[in-house]
């Protein structure tokens, strides 16, 4: 079943789209606000993300740069804004569509839809084996830090700057362990919204990706009641 996680802070219109969404057999989990919408992404992974600009707590900051700095998974804002400046900056930093107010709800589904196709034929494409890729547990792992780039397997893996900057600081200190409090403050630029939770949600899209088997990593070592660690091969 598809999930939808809906950060909208009208009810009314934040009911009106769960109600849809929910009979067209979506799993959906709606919040009020990007702080709330950052912490559901802890316990649960939606496939795309409903996002509306205009929140009680992103006064002065674009939610969608703002949520992107944690996440990769796939934007449609829905914005009562109609200047195309805002569609701009919302595209520009990271949004995936972007959908002004009012809206066919029949569209909505459309898009989402559209966005997913995407999504998934880009993933098809990483993950598919080829006969010259190196065993799973002999992957190669290393950091191109002046393109800012993750390569695992001579494949060049999407992150986040959050996920780059944490990576960064594990892979240059390899055995030592960090804590949570010094991985947030490794990410620098970041306000208020970085959490111990957040960085463990930042650890777990990581292992997804470099990880051959994310619940087993061999890279990304957890140390309980400490932090993390990461173990060169």
């Amino acid at each position: 079943m598809t999930k939808v996680l809906i950060i909208e802070d009208d009810n009314i219109f934040g009911d009106m789209l769960s109600l849809y969404l929910t009979e067209e057999q979506y799993d959906v989990v709606r919040v009020a606000s990007a702080g709330e919408g950052l912490r559901t992404l802890k316990d649960y992974t939606p496939h795309v993300i409903l996002l509306d600009l205009m929140l009680p707590d992103t006064e002065g900051i674009n939610a969608c740069a703002l949520l992107r700095e944690f996440t990769t998974i796939p934007i449609i804002v829905i914005s009562a804004e109609t200047k195309v400046s805002e569609r701009i900056q919302s595209l520009s930093e990271g949004a995936d569509d972007y959908m002004v107010k009012p809206f066919s709800m029949q569209e909505l589904k459309a898009r989402i839809e559209a966005v997913l196709r995407r999504t998934t034929a880009i993933q098809s494409q990483i993950v598919s084996p080829t006969p010259a890729s190196p065993a799973a547990d002999d992957r190669v792992l290393t950091l191109d830090l002046a393109r800012r780039l993750l390569i695992c397997n001579g494949t060049e893996i999407e992150t986040t700057y959050s996920e780059f900057e944490i990576m960064k600081l594990l892979y240059n200190n390899p055995s030592k362990v960090f804590s949570r409090e010094e991985l947030i403050n490794a990410i620098r630029g970041i306000d208020s919204y970085i959490n111990e939770r957040a960085i463990d949600v930042h650890i777990t899209n990581l292992r997804k990706k470099i990880e051959s088997n994310p619940k087993e990593p061999q890279y990304i070592k957890t140390v309980w009641g400490v932090g993390y660690k990461f173990m060169k091969k």
